[in-house]
């Protein structure tokens, strides 16, 4: 499903370097992120407050903006030894192929050295195997995810295919 472009004034020619990129959840306007990721339809249906919780309890995150705007976000959990798992990568739809989302999830695969780093996606596996990902088969999910309260208001959908790597291995 292709996506809304979002309107950000003052970012139209940009390239990686006009983007100022925090790992900081200081001072975050948890309702502009929701909004900005709701636009762009990137939304899954979490709360402002949602959003700021799973970002708390991230092993790392990255937000970028430009001028005080958000355009790339993304975020990775990780159980500090062996295991990683990337979670929502976004840039804005507005922004891509600039090296935003490159940026972003090569800070996010910098805090997780030698770790395997797993995620799912449905509409950018090439932007992945690019980055070294590699389809990774066998994945499996828990129906639990089925019956949660993103899954009541209607924000989760199907299986999206797991790609895989070991951020030891990252070429960028």
């Amino acid at each position: 499903m292709g996506r809304v472009g979002i309107a950000l004034r003052g970012c139209d020619r940009i390239c990686v370097n006009d983007v100022e990129f925090s790992s900081s959840l200081d001072g975050v306007d948890w309702a502009a992120l929701q909004a900005t990721l709701a636009a762009d339809q990137f939304d899954n249906g979490r709360t402002p407050q949602e959003y700021r919780r799973s970002h708390e309890r991230s092993h790392a995150v990255v937000f970028g903006r430009c001028n005080g705007r958000f355009v790339a976000n993304g975020r990775i959990l990780s159980d500090g030894v062996c295991n990683a798992y990337l979670v929502d990568i976004w840039t804005a739809s507005t922004h891509r192929r600039h090296g935003i989302g490159r940026e972003v999830v090569t800070r996010l695969l910098a805090t997780v050295p030698g770790q395997h780093v797993a995620l799912f996606t449905d509409d950018m596996p090439a932007f992945y195997t690019a980055l070294g990902f590699r389809p990774q088969h066998g994945g499996m999910h828990h129906p639990a995810a089925e019956t949660g309260p993103l899954t009541q208001r209607g924000a989760m959908s199907g299986r999206l295919p797991a790609v895989e790597v070991a951020s030891s291995e990252l070429r960028v």
